[in-house]
């Protein structure tokens, strides 16, 4: 069912995206009287899913869920269609209309996709509002539990108080900030100090079992039994919290190995909070010192109990526009620090690079309309930034080689610009596989 959720919002997202960008492509083209052939969700390689001809123009869904395209009579894209190439232009041909025209088109389909992450910034801050737990109200700091961080100098318990110069008031504030930090100022039995990070370090933590950062500490709030478990028909209810075993305190999830050294093949007294009742139960614990329990997280239930706060910022119409516009740099500007990081080969960034996969994987395992549409915002602003990179294949490609006709007045060739296509296809190619492999890597 995990699957079918997570699979059903990265489809509906991507699609969105792509229509929405293709269409950026396509009004201006009609605007300015541009023969549009084709409008296609996904790639008709051989054949397509759905197809139908609307004035001039064949509207269809391919089989391929690699992306999209729009094809523009007269333009030397991915679909090298030489034979229209070979003969005269038309007055309805992209090649036929002055630069600016066609630079105007080229930039439709990122203009759309940054107008497009703006307002679902602006949507969800409306909507939604700003959830914020502070860091003050983590009393006993975060859990480390990657073997990465606590390499480095990290362990459960420390406060984080600044990443690099700058003081963290907010928990994302810790976790957003990770690309380019340098050092984390922390704060340990009352004592602060400072860890440096490795300098390749995000190609270290790319290649760690554990992708935890630095995790808020939470009871263990249990989410179901497991069907092997001695404990199935204990009277276990779901979002029951275990507060102590064997007459020892329980507060965190993460004391839980440490307080079952010993206990195997036993029964426990353990105390269980139900609401606002507490229970005593005799459970067993199996050969590997299990209670075969999964754990759960419900975030309103633990800012009950004390665990954290939460602060939410709610927003007027008008005041979601600005708040909308600070996600939106924020967001562009912590994505350009990716980029920077990934094209910097010091820092081991680019072993991070993920594909299809990664993108299905940053989705919720549950169905969450504010998680889609925040994960779609930044997808449309990390599919608006790609396809500005300048290489022949790519909007951006494009967009170099009119600015180069813009300003030195000449036009290149229709023969180097396909074979500049050509290059900047396996480019592309390339660099689709390499990121979709080492998803699998």
């Amino acid at each position: 069912m995990e699957f079918v959720i997570r699979i059903s919002q990265f489809l509906l997202s991507l699609s969105l995206l792509i229509v929405l960008h293709e269409l950026g492509h396509f009004i201006p083209a009609k605007l300015f009287k541009t023969r549009v052939e084709k409008f296609y969700l996904f790639f008709d390689i051989k054949f397509s899913l759905f197809k139908k001809k609307i004035g001039e123009t064949v509207y269809g869904i391919g089989w391929l869920p690699l992306g999209g395209y729009v094809k523009i009579a007269g333009m030397i894209d991915e679909s090298m269609d030489k034979e229209q190439m070979a003969l005269p232009p038309q007055p309805w041909e992209f090649r036929s209309k002055p630069a600016w025209q066609r630079l105007i088109i080229m930039l439709g389909g990122v203009t759309v996709n940054f107008i497009l992450a703006y307002f679902i910034y602006v949507f969800v801050a409306f909507v939604y509002g700003d959830k914020t737990t502070t860091i003050e109200s983590l009393k006993d700091g975060y859990w480390i539990e990657n073997e990465l961080l606590q390499d480095i100098g990290f362990k459960t318990g420390d406060k984080i108080i600044k990443v690099n110069d700058v003081a963290v008031v907010n928990d994302y504030d810790v976790k957003s900030n990770i690309i380019g930090a340098e050092t984390f100022t922390i704060r340990r039995h009352g004592q602060e100090q400072v860890i440096t990070l490795p300098e390749d370090f995000l190609g270290q933590f790319s290649s760690a079992k554990s992708r935890d950062l630095f995790e808020r500490r939470i009871p263990f709030m249990i989410r179901k039994i497991a069907d092997t478990s001695l404990n199935k028909n204990a009277d276990i209810k779901p979002k029951d919290i275990i507060t102590s075993i064997d007459g020892k305190e329980l507060r965190y999830f993460d004391q839980l190995d440490s307080l079952m050294t010993g206990y195997k093949n036993e029964t426990l007294t353990v105390q269980l909070l139900r609401g606002e009742e507490a229970i005593t139960k005799q459970l067993k614990v199996d050969g590997d010192g299990k209670f075969g329990f999964q754990a759960g997280y419900d975030e309103d239930r633990f800012v009950e109990l004390g665990y954290f706060d939460r602060t939410i910022q709610t927003y007027t119409f008008g005041e979601s526009f600005g708040a909308g516009a600070f996600d939106f740099v924020d967001t562009l500007r912590k994505y350009g620090a990716q980029l920077k990081a990934i094209f910097t080969p010091s820092t081991g960034a680019y072993k991070g690079v993920g594909g299809f996969k990664a993108i299905y994987e940053v989705f919720p395992p549950f169905w969450s309309w504010q998680a889609f549409w925040v994960l779609t915002a930044f997808l449309s602003i990390m599919l608006g930034v790609l396809n500005l990179l300048p290489i022949p294949a790519l909007d951006g490609g494009h967009v170099m080689f009119l600015l180069f006709e813009i300003i030195s007045g000449r036009k290149p060739s229709e023969k180097f610009l396909e074979r500049a296509q050509l290059v900047g296809f396996v480019i592309l190619i390339t660099l689709v596989l390499f990121a979709n492999i080492n998803d699998w890597v």
